[in-house]
């Protein structure tokens, strides 16, 4: 068997994942057509989450079901993970069960620790560094919308979290600019700055970000696991609000996007999620789309013919 994980952008080649993108809406139009495509029949993914969700648990589990397989929601309460297993004897176990694995955690060691010994092709849903199958979709989007985001500027207003270290790595494989906006001392994890070789700038004006890019993005202020730094974190992201003010400094033609779940009056502003440049909801529709592809991939290649 010939596994391949997916815990970040980096694990393909920028071929592959423009590759992916393609098939993304390809599997996007056969299901507005209403064509029944199965080639996952009899396969099963499970799906093993430490956060809450719930665009990436409706994502996998109807993609799957979609792809004529199936899929299982594991909660470290319900199993052994919860109860002290050690991390590689579930994932020995697990991997022999399964045909692939999905893994929403906080620490991306977790990720990369269960796919040093797993069997089957290992699915990063999230961590506290990386979302690539968010960042997945969101390429897909622009794709949709406005052609390929080569040579594009990004800008990023917000916090340096796991959505802006995704990005920096996009800024890569995909070959734009990015723009990063946020307070001092949220700047983005420095080790994925250094692999965007170049491609990531860091402003603390919004407005300086903002200027002339063709996608501006966002996210919440305090993520999952940060809650109790919520109001402190209000303070200091004062400015920092993405608004259709703000986005008038941009391209005539850009994109506003926001991964979900949005704080309506924080990070972004009550009228933007409505906005005619917002395509928030194609986004996360599109995260059902990209995933199928992706499992298509990592799934069906995994098997000899």
């Amino acid at each position: 068997m010939n596994v391949r994980h997916f815990l970040s952008l980096m694990d393909m080649t920028p071929d592959e994942l423009r590759s992916l993108i393609r098939r993304a809406s390809e599997l996007k139009e056969l299901r507005q057509r209403g064509v029944l495509y199965e080639p996952l029949k009899n396969r099963v993914l499970g799906m093993i989450f430490e956060k809450s969700s719930t665009r990436t648990r409706l994502s996998f589990e109807a993609g799957m079901i979609q792809l004529g397989g199936q899929a299982i929601f594991l909660s470290p309460r319900d199993t052994q993970l919860g109860r002290g297993e050690p991390l590689p004897d579930s994932a020995r176990v697990i991997s022999r069960m399964l045909d692939a694995v999905m893994i929403r955690t906080f620490a991306h060691a977790t990720l990369k620790n269960f796919a040093a010994h797993s069997q089957v092709p290992v699915i990063n849903g999230l961590s506290d560094d990386l979302h690539p199958c968010q960042l997945l979709a969101d390429m897909q989007t622009f794709h949709e919308h406005r052609g390929s985001i080569q040579g594009k500027t990004v800008a990023w207003v917000g916090d340096g979290n796991n959505m802006c270290n995704t990005f920096a790595q996009a800024a890569e494989q995909f070959d734009f600019q990015l723009r990063v906006a946020c307070p001092e001392g949220f700047e983005p994890n420095a080790f994925y700055l250094q692999q965007a070789k170049g491609r990531v700038t860091i402003t603390h004006d919004p407005r300086e970000a903002v200027e002339g890019a063709h996608l501006v993005s966002t996210d919440v202020w305090a993520s999952m696991g940060q809650e109790d730094e919520a109001e402190a974190r209000i303070a200091k992201f004062k400015g920092f609000q993405v608004s259709p003010k703000m986005m008038d400094a941009a391209d005539s033609s850009a994109l506003f996007m926001h991964c979900l779940p949005a704080h309506r009056g924080e990070e972004v502003s009550v009228e933007m999620m409505d906005d005619p440049r917002a395509v928030v909801w194609d986004q996360a529709e599109n995260r059902l789309h990209a995933q199928k592809a992706l499992l298509e991939m990592l799934v069906e290649h995994a098997y000899p013919a």
